[in-house]
């Protein structure tokens, strides 16, 4: 089975049991519609994909980890939309949570995607509870504080901001969880795969930062120019573009370089270069240049 059938097996497994019984119906269908249809699922396919490099003896225990990494990530973008935070109208594509249901529903949308992330965790936990447990905590890690997503929303408060931990931990997090779960699941140490879970997760939001400047609202299926809209601490910014271009390669060659010795080795690097290949955003002008050829 390949990973993305895993993927959408496991989240129409969760989501039928999350809906189901005496459940709320808005609430239900918000939750629904905060899930699907998935974006690109980077990060619970690199979840998977690490297992699978590690041997995955556990493959219940991966697909589990994989579908509430995506819970917790998709929480986050409920939670980043309102307008509290982005105050954005469209994600995906579509009207976000807030607008499509409302705010109280977004927030509790969101509330419940993050609890069902280790609710899912918990009743893998059968297939092996050491590992299980060992997953469990690097997701509450690298989702709250001080190391988390959280941390990394936190950092949009302060009044000077450290761009690479704010980075790490805004978009880093669930991307070292990504990689550390994968290990885990497969029952190797975690540690080793912090580094590649890091310097994916920063080449992310730099490619993010990239694209927020360069492109516009169509062509991202959300706002454009949100960075400089909230005056939010971002790559372009501080490097300019082909600086932030730059950088962003010198990141995604230290992650194929960071990749642990295991005997999927060789398949994570050409994974990575493939991401390298769709991350780099080409600016607009360039874009046009090729169409014209």
């Amino acid at each position: 089975m390949s990973i993305t059938d895993r993927l959408d097996a496991a989240t129409a497994r969760v989501l039928a049991r999350a809906m189901g019984g005496d459940a709320p119906a808005q609430l239900a269908q918000a939750l629904h519609y905060a899930v699907t249809p998935g974006g690109a699922r980077i990060r619970p396919t690199i979840l998977l994909s690490v297992a699978m490099a590690c041997g995955d003896d556990r493959p219940a225990l991966s697909d589990a980890g994989a579908v509430a990494l995506e819970m917790i990530h998709c929480a986050s973008l409920v939670h980043d939309d309102l307008p509290c935070f982005d105050d954005a109208d469209t994600r995906r594509g579509k009207a976000t949570v807030h607008k499509a249901f409302s705010e109280p529903l977004a927030v509790l949308t969101g509330d419940s995607l993050i609890v069902l992330a280790f609710d899912i965790l918990a009743e893998a936990a059968g297939d092996d509870a050491k590992r299980a447990l060992q997953m469990i905590r690097v997701l509450s890690r690298r989702t709250g504080m001080p190391d988390g997503i959280c941390a990394g929303q936190g950092w949009e408060s302060e009044a000077e901001v450290n761009l690479s931990a704010y980075h790490r931990a805004k978009t880093g997090a669930l991307f070292i969880a990504a990689t550390q779960m994968g290990a885990l699941a497969a029952g190797q140490d975690c540690e080793p795969w912090e580094e590649l879970g890091a310097r994916i997760g920063e080449a992310f939001q730099v490619a993010d930062d990239l694209r927020d400047a360069l492109y516009d609202a169509e062509a991202l299926g959300k706002p454009a120019g949100q960075d400089e809209a909230h005056g939010r601490p971002n790559a372009v910014s501080a490097y300019g573009v082909q600086g932030a271009i730059r950088h962003l390669k010198d990141i995604l060659g230290g992650a194929i370089a960071s990749i642990p010795s295991c005997p999927g080795e060789a398949m994570l690097a050409d994974m990575v270069r493939r991401y390298a290949e769709r991350m780099t955003p080409v600016p607009p002008a360039l874009n046009r240049a090729k169409a014209a050829r």
